[in-house]
């Protein structure tokens, strides 16, 4: 059977619109729906566990600078140091030099475990600037975090980047923009599976906050999205050219340790409630 005209050609304008000739795209805009959820969703809990307004207050910045400068050093230096080493500006900043003078291009690259450890790292200097409990904020965080993960993917499946593996799947994405083969939609189907995550996050959190242990839903994020994001890469393409011939791809390699601390933080139970004290209302 041929299943080409049920295939799904994808080939979307990255920009949404453009002020000042600054151009305002899907990926970027996607990127700040996710975060911007996830700030109601935690304020939500900040609220529910009756935390006091003014801790709160400091949050949003430490999570999105920790998530967009972690998110961009991981891909720059995960996936492409020779090149970002040598151009360090275009690292750090959303500029790019073409045909010899600097223009505006956003963020190309970001990647997801960068974001994450950027994210971790932002949270444990929260926390000490707040007099929090390190645990208790990544669990709230950790609950909405599936949430974001899914926009972050969508603004992927935009950008027609971190594409699958060839396939005869009827529903295969045609991706104009690399190819004219059909391939696994693979950003789709992350995003559906974090949605999923995100709505047992919630369900949970709902209706066995008070007898999960400190961690929990630290852990279960952790071990939900990376022991996915591991298997979901057999059937993406790889992202450089390093990784081909490699046993597991670099995507898979950054997956283990979060894995790892994710089983660790919703087996330690007991040892987790009893380090440093509640939070503080």
């Amino acid at each position: 059977m041929n299943h080409f005209l049920m295939y799904v050609n994808w080939n979307p304008d990255e920009t949404l619109f453009s002020i000042f000739g600054i151009a305002i795209r899907y990926y970027g805009l996607l990127w700040c729906v996710g975060i911007a959820l996830a700030y109601f969703i935690v304020r939500y809990q900040y609220r529910d566990k009756k935390i006091d307004e003014k801790k709160f207050d400091p949050l949003f910045f430490y999570c999105f600078f920790g998530i967009l400068i972690g998110a961009r050093l991981g891909h720059c230096l995960f996936y492409q140091p020779e090149y970002y080493l040598n151009h360090l500006v275009e690292m750090i900043l959303p500029i790019q030099k073409v045909n010899g003078a600097w223009r505006f291009t956003g963020y190309a690259g970001l990647a997801s475990h960068g974001g994450t450890l950027g994210l971790i790292i932002a949270l444990w200097l929260y926390t000490r600037k707040v007099k929090m409990n390190y645990m208790d904020v990544v669990d709230m965080i950790a609950v909405a975090t599936p949430l974001t993960a899914c926009f972050i993917r969508l603004a992927n499946l935009m950008n027609s980047e971190i594409i699958g593996n060839v396939t005869d799947v009827p529903w295969a994405f045609i991706f104009e923009k690399e190819d004219m083969l059909p391939r696994h939609p693979a950003q789709l189907y992350e995003a559906i599976a974090y949605f999923i995550f995100f709505l047992v996050m919630i369900y949970l959190y709902k209706n066995y906050n008070k007898k999960l242990h400190r961690g929990f839903f630290f852990g279960l994020c952790l071990t939900l999205i990376f022991t996915f994001r591991f298997f979901i890469e057999i059937i993406k393409e790889n992202q450089v050219s390093f990784e081909e011939g490699m046993t597991l791809n670099m995507g898979q390699w950054l997956s283990i340790p979060f894995i790892i601390i994710g089983v660790a933080s919703i087996l330690l139970g007991k040892k987790l409630d009893k380090m440093n004290p509640p939070i503080k209302r």
